[in-house]
C-alpha cells in the first residue's frame, strides 16, 4: 500500500477486500442492530469499511477484529442517527424471516416475536444497546467490549444491566399494548 506505513509493533489484518468479504455480513447485521434502516444500511456498511481503511494502522493484530469492526458500526449508526433527516419513523419496514420454519404458523409467531424485540430493542439507548447487542448477540466479553467503544469497563457491566432492563420494560409494555400476555 502506498503511503501506509505499519508500526513495527504491529501487523496489517489480511487484505481489507478479505476483511470486507468476510465480515460484510456482520457489519450489517450490527448496523441492523444498532437501528440503520434497510434502506440505509448498504451505504453505512461501506462507510464502516471506509472508515476502516482509514485507521487499518492502528488495528492490534493480537485483539479479536469483530469488536474492532463494531466500534466502527457503532459510531457510524450514531453519527447517522444524529441526523435530522434519519429520524422519520419508517412504516412498514420488512421484517427479517428466518432460514427454515416448519409451519406458516410458527413463521408468523416468530416474526412477530422478533419484531416485538426489535421494537423493544430501538427504544434502547444506543449506548446502553450497543453493549447488549456486543455482549449478549455478538457474545463479546466486557473487558472486549469497553476497549472497543472506547468506555470503562465498569462503565460497559452498568450499561449492559440498565439495557437488559430497559429491554425487558419495553417487551413488557409492547405485549401489554398488544394484549399478549408476558
Amino acid at each position: 500500500m502506498i503511503g501506509v506505513s505499519v508500526r513495527p509493533s504491529q501487523s496489517l489484518p489480511a487484505d481489507l477486500g478479505a476483511m470486507f468479504d468476510e465480515h460484510f455480513d456482520y457489519v450489517w447485521a450490527s448496523l441492523r442492530r444498532l437501528g440503520v434502516t434497510p434502506a440505509d444500511v448498504e451505504d453505512q456498511v461501506h462507510e464502516v469499511f471506509l472508515r476502516v481503511h482509514r485507521r487499518l494502522t492502528d488495528y492490534d493484530a493480537s485483539r479479536p477484529l469483530k469488536p474492532w469492526l463494531f466500534g466502527f458500526a457503532f459510531r457510524v449508526a450514531s453519527d447517522h442517527r444524529r441526523l435530522s433527516r434519519h429520524r422519520v419513523e419508517v412504516l412498514g419496514t420488512a421484517v427479517e424471516g428466518i432460514a427454515t420454519a416448519p409451519s406458516a404458523h410458527e413463521r408468523m409467531e416468530v416474526d412477530e416475536e422478533r419484531a416485538l424485540v426489535d421494537e423493544a430493542l430501538d427504544t434502547v439507548e444506543l449506548e446502553r444497546r450497543a453493549v447488549l447487542i456486543m455482549h449478549d448477540v455478538d457474545e463479546v466479553p466486557i473487558p472486549a467490549v469497553a476497549a472497543a467503544l472506547g468506555i470503562p469497563v465498569g462503565t460497559a457491566y452498568s450499561r449492559l444491566r440498565m439495557a437488559r432492563e430497559d429491554l425487558a420494560a419495553a417487551v413488557t409494555r409492547a405485549r401489554k399494548k398488544r394484549g399478549d400476555t408476558p
